[in-house]
């Protein structure tokens, strides 16, 4: 692959005006570019009739329109399919696709590997290999969407595949932009979910700049549980985290996510309930409760059903809106915390 060549889904609408300017170009061709990518989803500067055939040319030689190369899909049982895509230098990476009818959500990557080693999570495995870019953000969501194809559409997004989406900011916010762009894919954010693990700089950033949803990572409502689990948690402890999350701005009815992973014996007791109920007051908050999957590699057991109701239980009767998550896809390890971009069949 030549070096000079310009990935076309790194750029948002205005950058993707400039950038058609920089080669000679009139900036409208950019919005027929944009509406070819996002609205008709093509896989070829030759379905875009409307563009002069010269320019089309200068398209296929100068860009890369395909950034993400399809090797391996699973199926589990329940339905969630796992995606292995190659990138151009080689590396592998994993996204999911979740049917819920009517919904059907796409959890998409933003690195390759992830650096912040929280304990219960297989990707942190890998270690760090780097971050992704706008395009390969961007092109998991097309390249799932032509593989159900174009009479089911994918309905939700959200960022918590493989990697920290806000320690790669940049092509975040590139990416959030074409995703809501109404010349872009037209998402509404009310429909797409941002997670992290609580970086507090870039979480104020995404609150000024996007309105999509947050989700926290939280997982423990002590400092010192917290920080053997998630090592961030000693750079962004609970004070600050919880600080951040009560001053991010939202419409009044949207409300923070916490994630919360529950592991035997760890942060399930009843005591843990009744912290986590004290350090979410004053936050409009819901809390996802996650019984964790369990894998041979990580040293943790899934909680009974019966610890998981009981501290359902104490959250809803401190009037905590707290749900369950059922695990989709742990058969083919695609659920929370299994991704680890192994090679599976096509």
């Amino acid at each position: 692959m030549r070096e000079d060549r310009v990935f076309i889904k790194d750029f948002p609408l205005k950058a993707l005006e400039a950038w058609v300017a920089s080669i000679g170009e009139r900036p409208f061709r950019a919005r027929q570019i944009f509406r070819h990518v996002y609205g008709r989803l093509i896989r070829s500067w030759n379905e875009c009739s409307d563009l002069p055939k010269a320019f089309r040319t200068q398209l296929e030689y100068g860009t890369i329109l395909n950034p993400l190369e399809r090797v391996g899909t699973e199926e589990g049982s329940d339905g969630t399919r796992k995606f292995v895509f190659r990138l151009h230098d080689g590396h592998l990476i994993e996204s999911v696709l979740i049917p819920d009818p009517p919904r059907l959500t796409a959890c998409l990557s933003s690195q390759v590997g992830c650096a912040l080693a929280c304990r219960f999570c297989l990707t942190g495995t890998m270690g760090f290999k780097r971050h992704l870019r706008t395009a390969e953000i961007v092109d998991q969501l097309i390249q799932m969407q032509h593989a159900v194809g174009l009479h089911q559409r994918i309905t939700n997004i959200v960022f918590m595949g493989m990697g920290e989406p806000l320690a790669n900011e940049e092509a975040l916010l590139n990416s959030l932009q074409i995703l809501l762009a109404p010349e872009g894919l037209g998402f509404s954010h009310r429909r797409v979910t941002v997670s992290t693990v609580g970086l507090v700089p870039p979480m104020e950033r995404l609150g000024r700049e996007s309105p999509v949803n947050l989700a926290v990572s939280l997982h423990a409502a002590d400092d010192d549980t917290r920080s053997r689990l998630m090592p961030i948690n000693r750079t962004y402890p609970l004070a600050a985290l919880m600080e951040a999350c009560r001053a991010y701005p939202m419409p009044s009815r949207k409300r923070i996510t916490f994630e919360y992973l529950l592991l035997k014996g760890v942060n399930d007791r009843p005591e843990d309930a009744r912290r986590l109920v004290k350090l979410l007051s004053f936050v409009r908050c819901k809390v996802n409760l996650i019984p964790f999957n369990p894998h041979p590699s990580l040293p943790f057991e899934r909680p009974s059903e019966e610890s998981v109701a009981a501290f359902q239980h104490i959250l809803q009767q401190a009037h905590l809106a707290a749900t369950i998550r059922q695990s989709r896809g742990a058969d083919i390890r695609a659920a929370c915390g299994q991704l680890a971009a192994r090679m599976v069949s096509s």
